[in-house]
């Protein structure tokens, strides 16, 4: 019996980036396509099947120890964040200013989507939701390089808008105007979820 259910939610692939290797800047790079390898990206500084520890998880690991990489790519919704520039008193948001890997436009609610959701492109390329991206500084970093001022805004503008993470569970190429199609869990959600999450 399947696990995973396809729903007709589906996205349209608006942008696509690449966060070089060198240089220690977030800043991401617009491409016409992804090629996407069990390692995420090739060439880009996110891939690898594992990576180091960080802030997000030293409840459970100390910082930099390998781990599971399943931060590969960063997606964020279009229409989250065209809201979240309308916060900062933006025109726009530049995808490229918080390292996106993909902006996708028609998915409702793309930063809370279930974790191990599925979003499989039209070659078959699939890529698995790991959790909400948190806002952080890095971001604001770069939008202050060419939008004085504006950079300390975006944390807060940012959140419960900041897109998830993922990781690559089937390799393909992703092409800028390619439909992701939505498949979710089947399962209930958790009974004490409530009382862990407040």
């Amino acid at each position: 019996m399947p696990a995973l259910k396809p729903t007709d939610f589906t996205g349209t692939i608006r942008w696509l980036g690449r966060v070089p290797v060198d240089g220690g800047a977030l800043r991401s790079e617009p491409c016409e396509a992804l090629e996407l390898s069990f390692e995420g990206v090739a060439g880009e500084r996110h891939s690898g099947l594992t990576r180091a520890a960080c802030s997000r998880v030293t409840a459970q690991h100390p910082r930099g120890t390998p781990i599971a990489n399943v931060r590969q790519l960063t997606v964020l919704s279009a229409e989250e964040i065209a809201q979240t520039a309308a916060l900062m008193g933006l025109d726009a948001l530049d995808p490229a200013w918080v390292g996106a890997s993909i902006i996708v436009e028609g998915l409702p609610d793309l930063t809370h989507l279930p974790p191990s959701s599925r979003l499989q492109g039209p070659n078959g390329a699939t890529l698995v939701v790991d959790m909400e991206n948190r806002p952080c500084v890095l971001p604001g970093r770069e939008i202050e390089k060419d939008r004085a001022g504006f950079g300390k805004l975006y944390k807060r503008a940012a959140e419960s808008r900041r897109g998830i993470t993922a990781w690559v569970e089937r390799p393909g190429t992703l092409r800028l105007g390619d439909t992701l199609t939505l498949h979710v869990p089947d399962q209930r959600l958790w009974a004490h979820a409530e009382a862990v999450l407040g």
